[in-house]
C-alpha cells in the first residue's frame, strides 16, 4: 500500500482516492482471512493477502477491534450500495432481489466468522447490529417493493423477516453436508412461486 506523500494541493483528490482504494483492499483481505482463519488470523497473513507491510495495517487499524469493526462496516456498505445498482441493471426486480440476497449471504459468511468477537463486551462492537439493520433493511425493502409492484412476489413479505430468515438458513453454513446458499435460493425462488400459484 502506497503511503500518501506530502505535496501540492493539486494531487490531494487523487491521493485521497488512492488511500480509499488501498483501505478497501486491506479490508477485503482481512475479510477473506477472517473467513478462512477466524478473527484471530495473524496480521502478517492479512498483510500478505493485501500485498502490504504489517506496519501499514497497524497504521490504519491500531487494534484488532478497529479492524473487525472496519471489515464489518465495509461489507455492510458494499451490500447496501449494491441494491440500487442491481435493480437498475437486472432484467426484473425479482432477479435483482435474488442477486442481492446472494451478496447478503456472502456477507453473512464473513459475519459468522466475526460472530464470536461481536458477542464480546468490546465497546467498539456495541452499535454494529443497529448499524447493520439501519443500512440493509431499507435496501431489502426497496427491492421487495419493486418486485411486488411488478407482480413478481406477494406484497406481504417484509424486509426484516426475509433477512432474518436468510440469516437463520445461513447458520451452520460450515457444515459440509449443508448447502446454505442452495436453501436460500429455494427460499427466494419460493416467493415467486407462491405469487404465481395464486389462490386455490
Amino acid at each position: 500500500m502506497a503511503d500518501i506523500d506530502s505535496g501540492t494541493g493539486r494531487s490531494t483528490p487523487r491521493k485521497r482516492a488512492d488511500a480509499r482504494r488501498n483501505e478497501a483492499t486491506l479490508l477485503e483481505a482481512a475479510a477473506a482471512a477472517f473467513v478462512t482463519s477466524g478473527v484471530d488470523a495473524p496480521v502478517r497473513d492479512i498483510a500478505a493477502r493485501a500485498g502490504v507491510g504489517v506496519g501499514t495495517i497497524y497504521r490504519h487499524f491500531p487494534t484488532r477491534a478497529d479492524l473487525i469493526v472496519a471489515v464489518y462496516r465495509h461489507q455492510v456498505e458494499a451490500c447496501a450500495e449494491a441494491g440500487p445498482r442491481l435493480l437498475a441493471d437486472s432484467s426484473t426486480p425479482h432477479a435483482a432481489l435474488a442477486q442481492w440476497i446472494n451478496l447478503f449471504v456472502d456477507f453473512l459468511v464473513t459475519k459468522h466468522g466475526l460472530a464470536e468477537a461481536l458477542q464480546s463486551d468490546e465497546a467498539a462492537f456495541q452499535t454494529l447490529h443497529a448499524y447493520f439493520l439501519d443500512r440493509l433493511v431499507p435496501v431489502c425493502a426497496h427491492l421487495l417493493d419493486a418486485a411486488a409492484a411488478a407482480g413478481e412476489i406477494p406484497p406481504d413479505v417484509t424486509a426484516f423477516e426475509l433477512l432474518r430468515g436468510v440469516g437463520n438458513l445461513c447458520i451452520g453454513a460450515c457444515e459440509p453436508r449443508y448447502d446454505a446458499r442452495r436453501m436460500v435460493e429455494l427460499l427466494v425462488a419460493g416467493l415467486r412461486q407462491r405469487q404465481s400459484a395464486g389462490p386455490r
